[in-house]
């Protein structure tokens, strides 16, 4: 009797092993719940679609009735757990057949998980998944101290569907959302555009040098000379005004004034000489001072025509 009664509390014992394991990895696969996409959230919005798509009714909007929604202003800079509350011990942990959960990490555990991952430099490198930076996008840190993209590891969870980290394979890791990716970022972007701007002013600060101190080098010195030589010649022309039509129109107005005297000049004096006139001319050349030398009274009486004429 005893026998059998030692028998038959192995076989129970064994049994209910059995169904508490059975339990525990049929509510493993059930409950699995992946650290960045939050079930909660999913079930609900389930639910609500289920109860928006039996209760549709078509609504006209009128226009009459306005409601002011005021909206939710979030700490982008806010770090947060993303797990969920762990579910209660199956059967199996009670009996301890399998390990308990691991219990959350308090704030200053997740505080000294934080510091090994940035002395490790995670956030400084890519994302071990997509290999690119992490900029401004979500990043996550996972108890193990990596750090992946939010979008990365969701797609990994997915993938493998598992809760391991994708570098240690660590199980049942918790999952907690920081920034120090984007806050790197950031510096990295304001470093860059303080030194491009500090670049663009020393290169204009040297180019106003160059133009104004001459440098010490023979060679340079006449190149920098003739360039301002250059310089002022390009400017003194520029001030002059060229402007062609009133030249060409100066010019027509003078060659009219000349045609004009010349025109007068002819009515006046283009007639032929008279005996009259001739004699005058005689007696002027006569009485003049030059008459041994026949060139210097035909030059003279030359002269007194010229005086007669004017």
């Amino acid at each position: 009797m005893l026998k059998n009664k030692g028998h038959s509390s192995k076989k129970d014992n064994l049994a209910v092993n059995a169904v508490a394991l059975q339990d525990h990895i049929l509510r493993d696969l059930q409950l699995r719940n992946l650290s960045v996409a939050d079930h909660s959230k999913t079930q609900v919005q389930k639910k609500e679609n289920k109860s928006l798509k039996r209760d549709t009714k078509a609504i006209t909007d009128t226009g009459l009735k306005k409601t002011m929604q005021c909206p939710k202003l979030e700490d982008s800079e806010k770090e947060y757990v993303l797990d969920p509350k762990p579910p209660p011990l199956t059967l199996a942990q009670k009996l301890g057949l399998i390990g308990p959960p691991p219990p959350q990490l308090s704030s200053d555990e997740w505080e000294k998980v934080k510091q090994r991952s940035l002395l490790q430099g995670d956030s400084v490198q890519p994302c071990p998944i997509c290999k690119e930076e992490f900029e401004l996008r979500p990043q996550v840190l996972l108890s193990c101290s990596h750090v992946f993209h939010r979008a990365c590891l969701q797609a990994f969870e997915k993938f493998t569907n598992k809760k391991t980290c994708p570098l240690c394979r660590k199980n049942q890791y918790q999952t907690r959302v920081i920034h120090d990716g984007a806050r790197l970022f950031r510096i990295k972007c304001v470093t860059r555009i303080q030194a491009y701007w500090r670049g663009y002013v020393v290169r204009k600060w040297y180019r106003n040098l160059r133009e104004t101190v001459p440098p010490t080098d023979a060679k340079l010195r006449k190149k920098f000379f003739e360039k301002k030589f250059t310089e002022i010649s390009h400017r003194i022309l520029c001030s002059y005004n060229t402007n062609i039509e009133e030249l060409f129109a100066e010019i027509d107005r003078c060659l009219a004034i000349n045609r004009s005297v010349l025109q007068q000049f002819e009515e006046k004096y283009g007639h032929e000489i008279t005996e009259e006139e001739w004699e005058k001319i005689q007696v002027q050349n006569e009485t003049s001072a030059c008459l041994e030398d026949p060139r210097l009274g035909a030059l003279d009486a030359h002269f007194s025509l010229s005086h007669f004429l004017l």
